[in-house]
């Protein structure tokens, strides 16, 4: 190892870091470790000055490492590449310490063994940058093909989004129809336009574009190669269909609760829920009619499936989209029945943004809400052939109130679509909510860990469908970007072997979950060799080599020891 002269930079982060770790004493303790050139504790390293300072210091101090001890990378480590190389500097000779989230923010309460951890993990960095060695990035051609998944809302404007750009998109939908949910609903809000009308009017622009080819009753099966160059297999009505693409878009959409037999009611005749209810809606003119009975009271209990910590099937974050839909089918209930009784049951209303106005709109066209406790839901039973709610009024001082109801409407959850072939094609990785979940939700909220993969619509989460159409939009202008350069750059952290050294027996293979290692002959004799477009850098394929033959670049065996051994250099 030659020596180096590394510029350390230690985060203030606005006191995120600072509050709780003495960043001062961090510095004096590590600027006089080897290769330690300058060391700075800049309020915000990520800001525009820290930037141009951090510029500065490796062109004046002639600089070829620099270690950024702030956030998580997840943040903010493409930020310090960039600086890297708007400097002149391989971004790969930059380490980044996680400082916030592994230090201040795990130990708020111990201020003086937070400061200490800091300076440990700092030194960790500095050893591991004095390792590092410059790497260029691997360059693929692309595929200028998109496959998208789903042929909801989401899905067919993500595919004439792409025709748009000059990309041929291919569209497989598991059912036999197209337009998923919104194909089967009427007036939606906030527009008023029908949700068929709209698949529709999409519909028809597919229908005119040579570059986009429609399946339904089609899946995606199969997927090998690397992003910008993917090989798919779609089984077509039990057909198979090979096709080579250079992004996916994932937009299978969302399925509905069910509410069990009992749960609110559910069973008894006049017990919708608000799918259903909207169904009646949109299917139906002139009065309402249920079982036979015109409707003149309709009676909503949100949040069914949502926020139910208790519950045995329900879920525990709110589906966002409910609140604001309810409301907006009672306010076209309003118009198809007017003088209709119409009584909200809710623990919160939620109609957030834009969609505020909707409920004030229901409040002056009379309709009643009422406020119950989660811990006292409401009941509904069947009483001389009409229904009759109960529940514990919170907006009254606590009045049990007690009414008639001709229809109760369920307000259920957005709950994920069961997608247990496809996440074992696509290996995506989905959140506790059980959706697929992005990279972050605001620097990357359309991709995935997959390279080339990405997510749209209600498939991601909770959403309303203008919600859905702005993310599959986004989905369309990653994937193009993506593809319309006519190459790609992936990273270079992946796993190589050396040749010398290995004796191929096969265990790396194993234990790769991407299928990125296989066997070659070399020199007269079988090793393992990475396919480097595959290969993620994980590292599982370290640890079980019996030679040592196998390192990850970025993170060797030479770093790694070095990291450990500066970590138990004694503090001050």
């Amino acid at each position: 190892m030659s020596s180096r002269r590394l510029g350390v930079y230690i985060c203030y982060c606005g006191g995120n870091i600072s509050d709780f770790v003495d960043c001062e004493r961090v510095r004096a303790a590590v600027e006089g470790e080897e290769g330690v050139v300058i060391a700075r504790t800049p309020m915000f390293a990520c800001s525009d000055a820290a930037q141009q300072e951090m510029i500065d210091d490796i062109h004046q101090l002639g600089l070829d490492g620099m270690v950024v001890a702030s956030c998580s990378p997840t943040l903010h480590q493409l930020t310090f590449r960039g600086v890297a190389e708007r400097a002149g500097l391989n971004p790969y000779l930059y380490t980044q310490v996680n400082l916030r989230e592994q230090c201040s923010w795990a130990h708020t309460d111990q201020p003086e063994a937070a400061t200490r951890k800091a300076i440990q993990m700092v030194r960790a960095g500095i050893a591991k940058a004095r390792w590092s060695e410059p790497l260029e990035k691997i360059r693929v051609q692309t595929v200028p093909g998109v496959l998208v998944v789903g042929a909801g809302i989401a899905g067919l404007r993500t595919a004439v989004a792409l025709s748009d750009l000059g990309l041929a998109v291919t569209i497989v939908e598991r059912s036999e129809r197209a337009g998923g949910w919104v194909a089967g609903f009427g007036s939606m809000y906030p527009h008023d336009r029908s949700g068929a009308g709209l698949v529709a009017e999409a519909l028809a622009e597919i229908g005119r574009r040579d570059n986009i080819t429609l399946h339904t009753r089609a899946a995606l099966v199969e997927k090998s190669g690397s992003v910008g160059d993917l090989v798919v297999v779609l089984d077509v009505a039990g057909e198979r269909v090979s096709l080579n693409v250079g992004a996916i878009v994932v937009a299978t959409g969302f399925d509905t609760y069910e509410p069990a037999e009992g749960e609110y009611g559910r069973g008894l005749a006049g017990v919708l829920t608000l799918p259903e209810y909207k169904g009646l809606l949109d299917g139906s003119e002139g009065p309402l009619v249920v079982d036979g009975h015109p409707v003149s009271s309709v009676a909503y209990i949100y949040c069914v499936g949502s926020r139910c910590e208790s519950c045995e099937h329900g879920h525990t974050y709110c589906s966002r989209y409910c609140c604001a839909a309810a409301v907006h089918a009672s306010l076209v209930t309003h118009e198809r029945v007017p003088g209709v009784r119409q009584y909200h049951l809710y623990r919160d209303m939620r109609t957030y943004g834009k969609y505020e106005s909707l409920y004030t709109r229901a409040r002056q066209q009379g309709s009643v809400f009422l406020e119950f406790d989660p811990q006292e839901p409401p009941s509904v039973e069947a009483e001389g052939g009409t229904l009759r709610v109960t529940l514990r009024d919170l907006l009254t001082t606590g009045k049990e109130l007690t009414f008639p109801a001709d229809v109760v409407v369920l307000v259920t959850a957005m709950q994920p679509k069961r997608n247990e072939a496809l996440n074992e094609v696509l290996k995506l990785p989905v959140g506790l909510d059980g959706f697929f979940k992005e990279v972050h939700p605001k620097l990357r909220p359309v991709e995935t860990v997959i390279d080339g993969v990405f997510i749209a619509g209600a498939a991601q989460a909770p959403r309303s469908s203008a919600e859905s159409v702005a993310s599959a939009l986004a989905a369309a202008a990653k994937s193009a970007a993506l593809l319309k350069k006519g190459s790609v750059q992936l990273e270079p952290l992946v796993a190589v072997v050396d040749p010398a050294a290995c004796t191929w027996c096969g265990l790396c293979a194993e234990v790769c979950p991407y299928g990125a290692i296989e066997k070659v002959l070399y020199d007269g004799k079988e090793v393992a060799l990475v396919n480097e477009v595959i290969c993620k850098g994980g590292g599982s394929c370290v640890p079980v080599c019996p030679y040592g033959a196998i390192q990850v670049r970025g993170s060797t065996d030479a770093q790694i020891r070095a990291m450990i051994e500066a970590m138990e250099i004694e503090h001050v």
